[in-house]
């Protein structure tokens, strides 16, 4: 995945997004961030083409999501997520209700999306 130069609006965005995360994206940047999830390197709010992933895996090629509700069966998420892999990303997506009531089980299923990169995402 060859790196591209970030315009300058586009990295405007991504910086204002970091600065103004959701609850659900704290609490899940919190075990992320400096390699505290099983030594495993992720950046948050990461331009990638024309979007913003929540989280991106560079290495594993994985991209996190979390959603609220007005994400539930969106037309632009799966358009999305369509131009994501064929850039050669897999994008997993949880409900932010998944993050703040079950971190734990979110992480273990970042870990196996991480090491098995033949998993693909349900959602």
């Amino acid at each position: 995945m060859p790196h591209q130069p970030v315009p300058p609006a586009k990295r405007s965005f991504a910086r204002a997004l970091r600065r103004e995360m959701t609850e659900a994206e704290s609490k899940l940047w919190h075990e992320l961030r400096d390699r505290r999830l099983d030594r495993i390197k992720f950046r948050r709010q990461a331009p990638i083409g024309k979007y913003v992933a929540d989280f991106v895996c560079v290495e594993a090629g994985l991209i996190v999501e979390i959603d609220g509700s007005q994400h539930a069966d969106s037309e632009t998420d799966r358009i999305r997520a369509a131009e994501l892999h064929a850039r050669g990303f897999r994008v997993l997506r949880f409900w932010n209700d998944d993050v703040l009531k079950d971190l734990d089980a979110v992480c273990d299923t970042v870990i196996a999306y991480v090491r098995d990169t033949n998993l693909q995402p349900w959602r």
